[in-house]
């Protein structure tokens, strides 16, 4: 059996039998045992017959109370015992007024109250609960509370996430149009190094030509001022003099009387980054490369897609729907127009069409002439003559004329519908 604590042993020779506190003026009877003087004057109240001591029941002849001083230092010994023991155990559960154990919390102050506390006038009408009971119910709190922060933290990290999924879609999506874009500058660069290639090409035949109008006109007046030198009659003599009539102009192009062709697309020549509908007849950019063979008929660097129809000879058309897209070409291409790498948008590199580039439209020739519309279109029709060598581009919606190259424009041989499809834009063959 473990020893008893000395301490413990010294409570318990300190508090009064009736109230089981410390003593308060202890008093001893004749019998020997010791009371508080309040708790034994309360117990001998209203008593006429002999009293007793409550504890032994020995009868006490005349009330005779002595005060037990010994006993009263004892019990203040004991209090500061038991106050240095509680501090030793690393608490403050002692009441630093009554020096008793904090058993009780006052929900009024909310701060932990001894017994003696609990009787005096500052807490006597407060509300008071034990104080293991009052700490429980705190814990309750404490752990709603806890739950309602790591819902808090969980909900805040879920936004987090989602932020940065936000945030990586949107780095993704700017990649695409800068990789667009750079596609395209390489492009219109390639087309800007040919069309200086053109001018310089004009620019000297145009030379040329001035240099020998210059030549011609310095001799037709050399022989002028020569004849003007000679006598009277000889320079009378009847001449015939004849000035080079000009050619007629070339009437404007007629809309062509064209039979209906039923155009369907070519999967095996669409860029890796178009998406054909099921039925072939709608085409649109896609997001991401698509994991196809990349054969020879395929485009690998222009967004382009030729039709499955080719024509050599008739007359044919049909209608594609543009949309409100920002980027796109519709026309016709030779059979034998370059697949891979960057081609040229242009008769000469076997392209007849028109363009829509960030709201401006112009037809692709050598140089490219800007189209100044009266309208937007949304439908366009394309009116092939095979026969004649020209293509025609109509507005489907008024049937006002858009482009027409001329005849001879495009050589005899297979001829198949062309359409190259921008960022984000879709066009659709109508049936």
């Amino acid at each position: 059996m473990a020893a008893e604590n000395p301490v413990e042993s010294l409570q318990e020779e300190a508090t009064c039998p009736i109230c089981l506190e410390y003593f308060t003026e202890p008093v001893t009877l004749e019998c020997g045992h010791n009371f508080c003087r309040a708790c034994i004057a309360q117990c001998w109240e209203g008593s006429d017959t002999d009293i007793s001591c409550p504890q032994c029941r020995e009868t006490v002849q005349q009330r005779n109370l002595r005060p037990n001083r010994q006993l009263a230092n004892v019990v203040e010994i004991v209090k500061r015992l038991s106050l240095q023991a509680a501090k030793g155990a690393g608490g403050d559960g002692v009441c630093g007024e009554h020096q008793e154990a904090l058993k009780l919390f006052c929900e009024e102050d909310q701060s932990p109250i001894c017994v003696i506390c609990r009787e005096s006038r500052a807490h006597c009408a407060h509300t008071v609960v034990p104080i293991q009971e009052a700490a429980q119910e705190y814990k309750e709190k404490i752990q709603a509370y806890l739950k309602a922060l790591r819902e808090e933290r969980e909900k805040l990290l879920g936004f987090k996430k989602q932020t940065q999924t936000e945030r990586q879609k949107i780095v993704s999506e700017f990649q695409e149009l800068r990789e667009f874009l750079e596609e395209q500058e390489r492009l219109l660069l390639a087309q800007l190094e040919k069309l200086d290639e053109e001018i310089v090409r004009i620019q000297n035949e145009n030379v040329s030509k001035l240099s020998e109008q210059i030549s011609r006109l310095s001799e037709l007046i050399s022989e002028m001022e020569g004849k003007c030198q000679k006598p009277g009659s000889e320079f009378l003599k009847f001449e015939k003099w004849s000035q080079p009539s000009l050619g007629p102009s070339s009437s404007p192009n007629a809309l062509i009387l064209s039979v209906p062709a039923n155009v369907t697309l070519d999967p095996d020549t669409a860029q890796l980054r178009l998406v054909l509908s099921e039925d072939r007849k709608s085409v649109r950019y896609g997001d991401t490369r698509q994991d196809l063979p990349d054969n020879p008929q395929r485009f690998d660097t222009d967004f382009c897609v030729l039709g499955c129809e080719g024509f050599t000879s008739g007359r044919h058309c049909w209608e594609v729907e543009v949309e409100d897209g920002q980027c796109w070409a519709v026309g016709v291409a030779r059979e034998s127009v370059g697949r891979k790498g960057g081609i040229s948008y242009s008769p000469e590199g076997g392209i007849w069409a028109v363009l829509r580039w960030m709201g401006q439209f112009q037809v692709l020739t050598s140089p490219v002439t800007p189209l100044p519309l009266r309208r937007v279109p949304s439908r366009i029709q394309v009116c092939l003559d095979c026969d004649r060598g020209q293509v025609t581009f109509i507005d489907a919606g008024d049937e006002a004329p858009i482009f027409t190259f001329p005849p001879g424009s495009i050589p005899g041989e297979r001829i198949r519908p062309w359409l190259c499809v921008g960022y984000r834009s879709r066009l659709c063959l109508c049936p």
